[in-house]
C-alpha cells in the first residue's frame, strides 16, 4: 500500500468509507489502547520493517462538489479522492490554482498535511477549509487556513498536532478562468520553448499541467508502471531554507554559486538535490537494494527487495555527507511509521 513497497505489516487495518467509519475506527482503537495511523495514498511514507503495532485507517471517503462564488469556485473534495484525478477535474472546469501540482501521487487528504507544493505552487494558497475529525475532542471541525498553520512543507497536522486529526474533506478556492502560475524557472523555461515571453499570457492551464507531468516524468517523479525509479517516496529530503550569508558560505565551499530561490526576508531556499550532488552522491548511487534514483538525486528508491532500514541507512549517509561538507542538516520529507 506504499509506493516505496518496503516495511512490515499493520497489526490491524480498517477502511473508512464514511464519516461514521472514521468515528468507529477511532473509538475501536481508543478502547483497546492502540495507536492509530491514517493512510492515504501511501506515496510519502516509509514504514519500519517491524511494521505498525496498531490500527491503520485507510481513508476512502469519496466526493467532488463545486460551489460557484462569483469569479471563484469552491471545490469540495473528499479526502479519499485521488489527487491527480481531482487536479485534472479542476483543469477541465477551467479553474486555476492547482495546475503546477499535476502528477503528484497520493490522495486529497494528504495535501494539507504536507502542504503539498511543486513548481512554484502549494496547496496552502488555494485551501479554503479543511474538515477533519479531532481524535482528542472526538468531534468534526472545519479549520481555516490560518488554523492549519501552513508553512513550507508543514502544517499543524504534521507538527504540533501530528496524529490528532483525521482529514475527511478539503475545500479549495480556485479562480474560474484564471491564468496559470508560471513563475518557477524550470517550468517557465519549458513552457517558453520557441516562444516569446509575451506569449505566456495565452498559455492554458492544461498545457502547464502537462508540462509539469513531463518534467516529473523526466525525473522519475511520475508514477509509471514498471519503472524502477518510481518505487520511491518522491522527494526524500526537504529543500533547506538558509540565510543569504549562509548561501554565500556554501558558494565558497563548493566553488560555485548554488541555485537558490527567495524564501522571505534575507533567506533563500537551496535545492537539496544540488547539495547532495555537490557532496559526492550521484544519480544511481546504491547501498544494497536501496539507491538514489537514476534520474533525480532527491528520490531514494527500492531497487528490488529493499528493507526500510536500508532506505533509512542510505538517507542517513547522504545527510551526513551534506552536513560534513556544508554544515547543513537535511530534513526528511516522508512520514516515518513504526520506527
Amino acid at each position: 500500500m506504499t509506493t516505496l513497497g518496503v516495511g512490515g505489516d499493520a497489526r490491524y487495518l480498517a477502511e473508512a468509507a464514511t464519516d461514521d467509519d472514521v468515528v468507529a475506527a477511532a473509538a475501536w482503537a481508543r478502547e483497546r489502547g492502540l495507536p492509530l495511523f491514517v493512510l492515504g495514498g501511501g506515496s510519502n511514507l516509509l514504514v519500519a520493517d517491524e511494521g505498525f503495532d496498531g490500527l491503520v485507517v485507510q481513508v476512502g471517503l469519496r466526493g467532488f462538489d463545486v460551489v460557484e462564488d462569483g469569479d471563484e469556485a469552491i471545490v469540495k473534495v473528499a479526502a479519499g479522492e485521488d489527487w491527480e484525478h481531482c487536479m485534472q477535474r479542476t483543469i477541465e472546469l477551467n479553474c486555476a490554482g492547482m495546475e503546477c501540482l499535476a502528477g503528484i501521487p497520493g490522495t486529497v487528504g494528504g495535501t494539507p498535511v504536507q502542504n503539498v507544493g511543486a513548481y512554484g505552487q502549494e496547496v496552502a494558497t488555494s485551501i479554503a477549509c479543511v474538515r477533519a475529525y479531532d481524535l482528542v475532542e472526538r468531534k468534526f471541525e472545519e479549520l481555516t487556513p490560518q488554523e492549519c498553520g501552513f508553512a513550507y512543507r508543514r502544517s499543524r497536522f504534521n507538527t504540533a498536532d501530528r496524529g490528532r486529526f483525521v482529514v475527511t474533506r478539503v475545500d479549495y478556492r480556485l479562480k474560474r478562468g484564471g491564468a496559470p502560475t508560471v513563475r518557477y524557472a524550470e517550468l517557465k523555461e519549458a513552457i517558453l520553448k520557441g516562444r516569446d515571453e509575451a506569449e505566456l499570457a495565452a498559455v492554458r492551464l492544461a498545457e502547464v499541467a502537462e508540462t509539469v507531468r513531463e518534467l516529473r516524468r523526466a525525473k522519475g517523479m511520475l508514477l509509471v508502471e514498471g519503472d524502477a525509479d518510481c518505487r520511491s517516496a518522491g522527494s526524500f529530503f526537504k529543500n533547506p531554507v538558509v540565510s543569504e550569508e549562509r548561501a554565500r558560505q556554501i558558494a565558497e565551499v563548493s566553488g560555485k554559486l548554488p541555485p537558490s530561490f527567495p524564501a522571505g526576508r534575507g533567506q533563500v531556499k537551496i535545492p537539496a538535490a544540488w547539495l547532495i550532488e555537490q557532496a559526492g552522491f550521484h544519480k544511481g548511487f546504491q547501498m544494497g537494494a536501496a539507491g538514489i534514483s537514476s534520474r533525480h538525486t532527491l528520490a531514494l528508491t527500492n531497487r528490488g527487495g529493499a528493507t526500510a532500514n536500508e532506505i533509512l541507512a542510505l538517507a542517513e549517509r547522504i545527510a551526513a555527507g551534506v552536513d560534513a561538507r556544508f554544515g547543513i542538516e537535511l530534513e526528511l520529507e516522508p512520514v516515518l511509521v513504526g520506527f
